[in-house]
């Protein structure tokens, strides 16, 4: 199985990665920061390491996902070099916070590709192989911000709202084709890019008693609803309740949720 996984070089993409390579699967990575690919490649091709077997194969791309245009400039090679996608996860994401007035609207449309277009190409990039082989799964990690939104998110709840609401919609359309698609809603999760965002509301009050989810349990968690063919995913689990309960979790959030510094 070739498993292609973006945003592979930290964080959830880089646990996710790991997972599956644990799992068997042949991995190809994709970041911009390749010295950080080699180095998890090496460790995976060595085997042994962190429980992943021998005889893993691995591909590296560097690219950048702010450039939609290019974000599948690395499929063919990968392909070429592991065989068709399997399970593409589409993890890559940006997170700048700050209200809109005083936001940069350039590094806001970044986050725009980075988290929405990029990840539409992407999946259109590998979709019409897995329907000409009836098999397949595209995993968008989108997040729970696409659900509910608070003070200083504009541009990243707009981003994840579009990508899981394309994810989801992709979904309906290729039910019965032998393609599956699941859609991921993080919450808050131990990872850099989380621990950024936190520091950024200077971690008191609400902030710095926000429970945080594990990284390795979260990948686990997306390979079993890859495994079981599930149609989305929240971690940590009790963040469900945001999917459940709209209008009370959208209003716990405008009554409850921090602001961000002045």
């Amino acid at each position: 199985m070739h498993v292609a996984v973006t945003g592979a070089s930290s964080g959830l993409g880089e646990a996710v990665a790991r997972e599956f390579a644990r799992a068997g699967a042949d991995v190809t990575l994709v970041s911009r920061r390749k010295d950080v690919l080699e180095r998890i490649a090496g460790e995976f091709g060595a085997g042994g390491i962190g429980g992943v077997p021998q005889g893993i194969r691995t591909f590296v791309a560097a690219q950048d996902l702010a450039e939609p245009a290019r974000a599948a400039d690395w499929v063919a090679a990968a392909e070429a070099a592991l065989g068709p996608i399997d399970v593409l996860v589409s993890n890559a994401g940006s997170l700048t916070l700050g209200p809109i007035a005083s936001f940069d609207p350039d590094e806001g449309e970044r986050m725009l590709n980075v988290n929405l277009l990029s990840p539409a190409r992407l999946i259109r990039a590998v979709l019409p192989g897995m329907l000409a082989r009836r098999s397949g799964v595209i995993v968008n990690v989108t997040s729970l911000a696409a659900l509910v939104s608070i003070h200083g998110w504009a541009y990243q709840a707009a981003g994840k709202a579009g990508s899981a609401t394309f994810s989801e919609a992709l979904r309906a359309e290729v039910k019965g084709t032998g393609v599956h698609v699941v859609t991921v809603y993080p919450g808050m999760t131990d990872t850099p890019m989380t621990q950024g965002g936190l520091d950024v509301y200077g971690r008191k009050g609400l902030v710095g008693k926000i429970p945080l989810g594990n990284a390795a349990a979260f990948a686990k968690r997306l390979r079993r609803a890859v495994e079981r063919r599930r149609p989305r995913m929240i971690y940590p689990g009790f963040y469900a309740l945001v999917l459940w309960f709209p209008r009370i979790s959208r209003w716990f959030a405008r009554r409850f949720a921090p602001r961000l510094p002045a």
